[in-house]
């Protein structure tokens, strides 16, 4: 199914763009959410507005959101956890743990979808994107340490 896609769509294009996709997809979600139409020839002529639009929507939202992106932008968060020898955790940080941190340290609220990481299964030092827009995707960083370890504890007995 090709589709004319009328929103940035995370993962797949920005507006104004045409993408074949599944059908399924485009019949069940990108239809549905109004974030697509079908490329018809008479949507695809409308294709370059669509696409203008979306640039003086997507300007104005980077100038919203940058002031966001300079906070998140090289933020730390510290976890704790329970750990075995081998240094895996008993559990695991999901993004919903981060977006949670982020929210008690900034104040900005941040929705789990919009942090891309796999699950943190390890102890250590590890990075994450939060997705703001499309153009937005600051980096922060993870530090996950054992359960009564301390910054300066972990940098010691790493060196």
């Amino acid at each position: 199914m090709k589709v004319l896609l009328i929103k940035d769509v995370p993962k797949l294009g920005r507006a104004g763009d045409v993408k074949k996709v599944a059908d399924g997809y485009g019949r069940n979600y990108l239809l549905p959410q109004g974030l697509a139409v079908l490329a018809t020839p008479g949507a695809l002529k409308q294709a370059e507005r669509i696409r203008a639009q979306a640039e003086i929507r997507r300007a104005r939202l980077n100038e919203e959101l940058r002031e966001l992106a300079q906070a998140l932008q090289g933020l730390t968060l510290v976890f704790h956890a329970r750990a075995g020898e081998t240094g895996k955790l008993y559990g695991s940080i999901t993004p919903q743990d981060v977006a949670e941190a982020i929210q008690e340290k900034t104040r900005y609220e941040i929705r789990r979808q919009q942090i891309e990481m796999q699950s943190i299964r390890t102890l250590g030092e590890h990075t994450a994107h939060v997705r703001l827009t499309v153009d937005l995707m600051p980096e922060i960083k993870i530090i996950v340490l054992r359960e009564g370890e301390s910054l300066p504890e972990a940098a010691q007995s790493a060196g």
